[in-house]
């Protein structure tokens, strides 16, 4: 599928969906049938904590169609900022930020994102040139989780344990 194939009232899905579609397809379903168990998770106070502090000075949670930056920046060029807790899932976050890029492109906004990591204090920049086809397969692929009559079957790793969803899948 190319680019102009997908109007951007057709963009529907957030950031958040990309990340758990390469973190975990399960957790990707119950996220997106509003079963939400992230507001629970040590994990995520950790991380959010982590980004209050650490980018006091920054416009938080940047709200842009279906999906909702960190924090951008504008100065010579235009950056997007997500923040991160650690690198375990990075393929995740580096695909979520593509997706912004992406996003935003159909806008008409060229920009590259920035991921952070506060607690490794290391950055990882990310540009969408080349990889739109990458993008393309991944919200297609949501779609097609999100599309299913029950949720995929999870498969277990060391991630489960410090997952929100964990008792939905194990207990």
């Amino acid at each position: 599928m190319k680019m102009e194939e997908y109007p951007l009232d057709q963009l529907l899905i957030g950031g958040t969906e990309i990340n758990y579609l390469f973190i975990c397809p399960t957790k990707l379903w119950y996220f997106a049938r509003g079963i939400t168990m992230e507001q629970e998770s040590e994990w995520v106070d950790l991380g959010r904590f982590l980004h209050e502090r650490r980018y006091a000075n920054e416009e938080k949670e940047v709200q842009i169609g279906s999906i909702k930056i960190d924090f951008i920046r504008r100065g010579e060029n235009i950056e997007v900022h997500e923040v991160k807790l650690e690198k375990s899932m990075e393929r995740a976050h580096e695909m979520q930020a593509l997706y912004y890029l992406y996003y935003l492109k159909r806008l008409g906004i060229k920009a590259k994102a920035v991921v952070h990591y506060p607690k490794l204090n290391e950055t990882k920049e990310v540009t969408l040139e080349g990889r739109e086809g990458e993008v393309e397969d991944a919200i297609r692929e949501v779609q097609r989780v999100k599309s299913l009559p029950a949720p995929p079957e999870p498969v277990k790793s060391k991630k489960c344990r410090k997952c929100a969803y964990y008792g939905l899948c194990w207990v």
